[in-house]
């Protein structure tokens, strides 16, 4: 059942959407990293008016740890941004391999919906294999899990909370200037790669 927090935010996208409004979205993608050099996967953060770039910050978080949502949480908490997003999205539910975003919890930290954006429809059991490799495999899944239901609403399939599905999809079409993926998704991306190899990938 929704608590009055999320029933709110949601109603706050229904709104922007049906007046056609602005809605401002940070974006957030890690930036390309080696898992054997066994450093600090840096996180860009694209802070957008629609698809207009309005600011960014950054993180850092450990490959495959445990910190990816509290790092998210404090990017934005107690900065210049937070008051003024709308929604808050993600480059699908992990960053730095598998430090996985508690979804359900990152919206309750932010009070804003949460969507983890992919770009086609996840192999759970590709993921469940990757994760063996890795120290509590279960607790892991059980974080992806909490994300919910992977919905399609072609081009996006993403996980949401904090808002239905279907304005979940109208806000991404929204936030979207060409492609499939939204512009402060885009951006995040291509700035990291960016900083880190000294020039932009061909494609976000």
């Amino acid at each position: 059942m929704k608590d009055n927090t999320q029933i709110a935010t949601s109603m706050v996208l229904e709104v922007l959407l049906r007046n056609r409004r602005k809605i401002r979205a940070v974006g957030f993608d890690d930036a390309p990293f080696t898992r054997a050099a066994g450093k600090p996967v840096s996180v860009a953060g694209v802070i957008c008016a629609d698809t207009r770039f309005e600011g960014m910050v950054w993180g850092e978080i450990e490959p495959d740890g445990w910190d990816a949502t509290e790092t998210l949480s404090q990017l934005l908490i107690g900065g210049k941004f937070l008051a003024h997003l709308h929604v808050v999205l993600l480059d699908g539910i992990s960053l730095g391999g598998f430090n996985i975003v508690d979804l359900p919890l990152l919206a309750a930290k932010l009070e804003r919906p949460c969507i983890a954006v992919m770009r086609k429809q996840p192999n759970l059991n590709a993921m469940i294999y990757a994760m063996q490799r890795l120290p509590h495999p279960e607790k892991r899944l059980e974080v992806v899990r909490r994300a919910g239901t992977v919905h399609e609403y072609p081009p996006f399939y993403f996980q949401v909370c904090g808002a239905d599905a279907a304005i979940a999809a109208q806000v991404l079409e929204q936030l979207t200037d060409c492609g499939h993926v939204p512009e402060a998704l885009r951006l995040a991306h291509l700035i990291g790669s960016a900083v880190v190899k000294g020039e932009s990938g061909r494609q976000a």
